[in-house]
């Protein structure tokens, strides 16, 4: 079997388990035990540390998930790590903590928080400010801020709320093939809403490409159709062409077709990993269980990570630096503070990262 890359199709996912790294009963159980054992759940969550995860067989398992989201398929899946007999509280500070270990959460919207519980909480996707994690609603396809997402899953929903994963890497590839003048059209900036959820110093919007290269000729791929359809009604930005609408519309439909997507249903216990410079992610609709306690219910991690890649000029509008390594991305908000810099700048030292030099100098700046 031959070993998958960043251009993959379904078939492969369906066909290969390379991506898929299992937790036995047994280390689940002795992971379920230091979490009882050894958390301090009054903590807040800067105050927690790599130390206060130290499952070492969990960690190596999880590592080589990262190595391979990061370096292989851009997607991996690791199953069985302890839900049942876990409380929700639990189970949020074990992922947190593990999630310490590989790189800088970043902040992931207007009230700048760190964790974001992925349940349905009455937001209206399609509205300026709209977030699909908040929501129950079918979503585009799309790449998260950052260079690495956790999404852990505490609850399932009642029906619905499958994850649909397509590679940014084969989308263009068939892209070129089928209509290079839409792949021309792909590689130039496309304007991008904040969804109202810029920091102060940062425009509303932003541009870039949806397709680009870095200086090592590498390819990262960018889409959210929801945010370039919000932007349209921000007076200063320019109308879509005729051109990027067949673009965008052409490139939606590539990346559902069934040869392209991949769909998985995330059961209590998974935790996915996506690299999202390579990989394009999406959900489907749901509906929620009555009882309050079975609702879905995942918790939302955006890391930058170690060994991360040098981006493309253009994608430094929306990550802050394209540096190798770098602290970079996520969404700041409003409630960036003083607290905020110091957890990122300590974060940072524990795991071998570089702050960006501008914000060093400048910790108020927009990154």
């Amino acid at each position: 079997m031959k070993k998958l890359t960043f251009s993959w199709l379904a078939e492969d996912l369906k066909n290969s388990d390379e991506w898929i790294f299992r937790v036995d009963e047994k280390l689940a159980s002795l992971t379920r035990d230091f979490v009882k054992d050894q958390f301090h759940l009054e903590k807040p969550l800067f105050e927690y540390s790599k130390k206060d995860f130290q499952v070492e067989p969990v960690l190596e398992l999880i590592r080589s998930a990262v190595d391979q989201a990061m370096l292989g398929t851009g997607i991996a899946l690791v199953k069985g790590l302890p839900r049942e007999g876990l409380t929700e509280l639990e189970f949020q500070k074990m992922i947190w903590s593990i999630s310490l270990h590989f790189g800088v959460p970043r902040p992931q919207g207007k009230s700048t928080q760190y964790l974001s519980e992925v349940s349905n909480q009455g937001t209206q996707y399609r509205a300026p400010n709209g977030r699909g994690y908040s929501s129950n609603a079918k979503l585009d396809f799309h790449a998260d801020s950052c260079d690495l997402a956790l999404l852990a899953c505490y609850n399932q929903a009642k029906s619905g709320g499958e994850s649909l994963v397509s590679s940014s890497h084969s989308a263009w590839e068939i892209l070129k093939k089928e209509r290079s003048d839409l792949a021309e059209i792909a590689s130039q900036p496309f304007t991008f809403s904040r969804n109202q959820e810029e920091a102060s110093g940062e425009a509303p919007f932003y541009s870039q490409p949806l397709f680009d290269f870095s200086e090592e000729e590498k390819l990262f791929g960018k889409w959210n159709r929801n945010r370039v359809r919000t932007a349209q009604e921000i007076p200063e930005v320019k109308p879509l062409s005729d051109q990027q609408i067949e673009c965008m519309d052409h490139l939606d439909q590539l990346l559902h077709r069934p040869d392209l997507t991949y769909r998985m249903s995330l059961e209590p216990g998974d935790l996915q990993l996506i690299n999202n410079h390579s990989v394009l992610h999406s959900r489907t609709g749901f509906e929620d269980f009555d009882e309050q306690e079975r609702r879905r219910l995942l918790y939302r991690i955006w890391l930058a990570t170690p060994g991360s890649p040098q981006l493309p000029e253009s994608w430094g509008p929306s990550f802050g630096s394209i540096e190798s390594g770098c602290v970079r991305g996520g969404i700041r908000g409003k409630q960036y503070d003083s607290d905020c810099y110091e957890f990122e700048k300590s974060q940072a030292e524990a795991v071998g990262m570089m702050m960006p030099e501008e914000f060093l100098e400048n910790p108020e700046s927009p990154r």
